[in-house]
């Protein structure tokens, strides 16, 4: 029934990672990433057929490394179940705005990739290293997953200012390339921001006026969005009146997905699964939207079968 536009795993029970988030709760650091088989168990219990995996590469974050090989050797073990996606640094082959990053995309392109993410170098969008990345994906072909930061020390993510202006100055210059959206600063833009530092929470309060997101969104076709983690769920919930209503305008550009970061227990729950199917029950939404959100958009950007 549904497609997780935004998963990670790792091959086995490893290291501590980072900071992760377990079905919309933000949870502590020092727990690794779900295994194949326990996000395989998640899924199972939830209806979610197949996930995409976001290889995390950051250097930002080195006890968070994976590979692409990885990555690539999980979807093998699981060709139903798990889809690749590629990382690839801005700052890769030569830390400069020249490096022919198309090589690698091309590379990995061959080896079965859909796309790239997710990209979470701390550059601003309009770094010309990222600018370059963006050129070679746009030319590749490949759709974009990317985290956004509100800072430049001790994060991950290409930062933007409020009101996400070096993003759209990216979708001017990139009209083919199909940028997917995420993160507490990208879904906080739902309505204007009461406080700069509510970037970077869930703002709960409602949209009474929209916020740069749904203006960006109407005015540049190539941004989607990715509703994983507490910050996509949270947009919608944060007003369900105005949720249907953006969900409707904007059906074939979101992506259903989770980012579940720590393996929790088979039986747990969605909220975002659980939002989506009471609104359908209701009839707030029809049965295309909610068909085009949960899994039909990821199949048709991703060229899935």
């Amino acid at each position: 029934m549904f497609i997780d536009i935004h998963c990670h795993v790792c091959r086995k029970a490893g290291p501590p990672r980072g900071a992760g988030y377990k079905l919309g709760k933000p949870q502590a650091a020092h727990q690794a990433f779900a295994t194949p088989d326990q996000l395989l168990a998640i899924y199972d219990h939830l209806g979610v057929e197949r996930g995409v995996i976001l290889p995390v590469g950051m250097v930002e974050c080195h006890n968070q490394t994976q590979s692409n090989e990885e990555a690539l050797e999980i979807c093998a073990q699981y060709p139903q179940r798990f889809i690749p996606f590629c990382y690839i640094d801005p700052r890769a082959i030569s830390n400069s705005a020249d490096a022919p990053l198309g090589d690698m995309m091309q590379y990995y392109k061959d080896q079965g990739c859909r796309g790239i993410g997710e990209i979470c170098a701390n550059l601003p969008f309009l770094n010309p290293m990222v600018q370059n990345l963006f050129r070679h994906a746009e030319a590749a072909g490949f759709p974009l997953t990317f985290h956004i930061s509100t800072r430049f020390d001790h994060d991950y993510g290409i930062y933007d200012d409020p009101g996400l202006p070096q993003l759209e100055t990216s979708l001017q210059r990139f009209p083919k390339l199909k940028f997917f959206g995420h993160s507490q600063p990208f879904w906080a833009e739902m309505a204007p921001l009461d406080t700069v530092a509510g970037r970077a929470g869930y703002p709960k309060t409602p949209v009474k006026e929209e916020g740069a997101l749904p203006k960006l969104m109407r005015k540049y076709g190539n941004l989607h969005g990715d509703l994983s983690a507490g910050s996509g769920c949270n947009a919608l919930t944060r007003d369900p009146e105005y949720a249907v209503k953006f969900l409707t305008e904007f059906q074939d550009r979101l992506l259903f997905g989770m980012d579940i970061c720590t393996p929790p227990p088979a039986s747990a729950p969605c909220p975002l699964i659980d939002f989506l199917l009471d609104l359908r029950k209701q009839k707030k939404i029809s049965e295309a939207v909610f068909q085009k959100v949960a899994r039909e958009n990821a199949v048709r950007l991703l060229g899935l079968s």
